[in-house]
């Protein structure tokens, strides 16, 4: 009876420890090593969120907005969209909106952003931290989060871009990359490319690639022809 006790009670610990070795991620789902309720992963998105969200006490925090953000009305009839900010906000979340914002403006012109959601998409995000992303609006995200070094904003864009890379997207992801000088988004599209190349090469997408960007088709190739 004693030993059968022992037994309970090993097994017991060894339950325990199987368990907590293989925990459940609450917020990926995946199995990780560990006791702390989410992945390594995870707990480092968590942690730059709270960052990004953290407010610069070097701005005195008001309760009503005194800036005034405007999108391009890009010949809309009925003017530019706009948004009323905080200073504290901008200028925490984005080092360039606060070399603006020193020099007491009071109204900030974002000639990039159209249609309108993308607009509110942006400005939402400087305040939750939280974005919805398709293809499009994760490219004309990518080149805003850059302009004004939102890096939380790029990272994220960043990452979806690579993570959908499919035979329809990929070419129009790599001259994206290129035009931004973005190394990740070149890297990921570029090796997607050579490892589908005869798919795409009889491409409409591509022949065009051919046309306007010659150089990167050339690229295409010595690096297709090097993985051989």
């Amino acid at each position: 009876m004693k030993m059968k006790l022992h037994v309970v009670e090993i097994s017991s610990v060894f339950l325990f420890v199987f368990e907590h070795r293989n925990m459940k991620c609450t917020s990926c789902e995946g199995k990780y090593d560990g006791d702390a309720g989410a992945c390594r992963q995870c707990y480092e998105d968590i942690k730059a969120k709270v960052a990004f969200l953290t407010i610069s006490y070097e701005y005195p925090l008001t309760s009503f907005p005194d800036v005034v953000l405007y999108g391009s009305d890009d010949g809309h009839p009925d003017g530019p969209v706009k948004v009323m900010a905080h200073t504290v906000v901008l200028a925490s979340r984005s080092p360039v909106f606060r070399a603006i914002l020193e020099n007491e403006t009071k109204e900030i012109h974002i000639y990039e952003l159209w249609p309108p959601q993308e607009f509110f998409a942006f400005v939402n995000y400087l305040y939750t931290a939280e974005i919805c992303l398709d293809q499009q609006s994760a490219r004309t995200l990518l080149v805003l989060a850059e302009k004004y070094q939102v890096h939380h904003l790029r990272d994220l864009c960043q990452k979806f871009l690579v993570s959908n890379l499919n035979c329809y997207n990929s070419l129009a992801t790599y001259t994206l990359g290129h035009h931004h000088n973005d190394k990740q988004i070149i890297d990921a599209a570029l090796t997607f490319i050579t490892n589908n190349i005869e798919k795409l090469a009889s491409s409409d997408e591509y022949a065009e690639l051919k046309k306007s960007h010659p150089q990167l088709v050339i690229e295409i190739y010595e690096r297709h022809f090097a993985s051989l």
